[in-house]
């Protein structure tokens, strides 16, 4: 999905490896999933990866492919130029761009596969001090945070204590707002079973400006999404804050608190997003 429409809350990873599961990502309930030529990859399946999703994408629909990103191997690997190339002609519409460090890369990503959005995937120190000029680079539609990578870059543990990750990840989202980017995309949880550490990870990048998460398995889509709606104490809050001001507008007070601009703004953003 591109910036212009209505963002994507969740991308769910699928292997390259595995094109018997490419369908059942779209029928998951994700947003927008992400074919992996990466990290699920090994570097001996690399070309059967790579062909298996040349194959689905020149045959599925433009609904379909619309919803579809494809993660390559980042510009400095063996495999970045055959996977640009094996892309060319296929219709895709977001290529995920790993350990990006620089705008060049992103230019490269663009020129070879006209058409294609980057998702600027920041895991690492430099993508870190260069995410203004990555977020700014044309044909660039989001940030996403890759926090494992990022920690392991900068020998965090962050099993217990994710502190270490809140300078990052204000910056790819103060960054992001510059180049008036949809919200930035948090890194995976990779607590299979653990809901409860699933929606603190959540929540804390919510608390940067972050607006959708990357998933490994498709039972974390739904949990992340309904954590993403407005609870109903805020919908009533919401409404009681618009009646408020529609009586007295300008000069309203509600629980004691002046009802100004911005609240009145942020009242309907949280009915917005809740489809009201």
């Amino acid at each position: 999905m591109s910036a212009s429409l209505t963002p994507a809350r969740t991308y769910l990873f699928v292997p390259g490896t595995r094109p018997d599961r490419f369908d059942k990502a779209l029928a998951s309930g994700a947003d927008a999933i992400v074919l992996d030529l990466e990290d699920a990859v090994a570097p001996e399946q690399k070309s059967d990866a790579r062909d298996h999703i040349v194959r689905w994408l020149r045959t599925a629909s433009p609904a379909d492919r619309a919803r579809c990103a494809v993660r390559i191997n980042d510009s400095a690997s063996d495999w970045f130029a055959d996977d640009l190339t094996a892309l060319q002609g296929t219709g895709v519409a977001q290529i995920m761009l790993p350990k990006t460090e620089q705008a060049l890369q992103t230019r490269l990503v663009v020129e070879a596969v006209p058409g294609a959005q980057v998702l600027a995937l920041i895991e690492s120190a430099r993508g870190v001090a260069h995410v203004d000029e990555i977020a700014g680079a044309p044909g660039v539609a989001r940030l996403v945070f890759g926090t494992l990578d990022f920690a392991l870059d900068l020998n965090l543990d962050i099993r217990h204590d994710a502190v270490g990750l809140n300078h990052a990840a204000a910056r790819i989202a103060l960054a992001s707002r510059v180049a008036d980017l949809a919200a930035p995309v948090a890194g995976v949880t990779p607590q299979l079973d653990d809901e409860a550490r699933l929606l603190a990870d959540l929540a804390l990048a919510r608390c940067h400006g972050f607006g959708a998460k990357l998933c490994i398995h498709p039972g974390q889509v739904l949990p992340i999404h309904r954590a993403l709606q407005p609870s109903e104490a805020e919908l009533v809050w919401a409404r009681r804050v618009l009646a408020a001001d529609a009586a007295s507008p300008g000069v309203a007070r509600l629980d004691g608190r002046m009802v100004d601009v911005p609240v009145v703004r942020l009242a309907r953003r949280t009915l917005q997003a809740a489809g009201h």
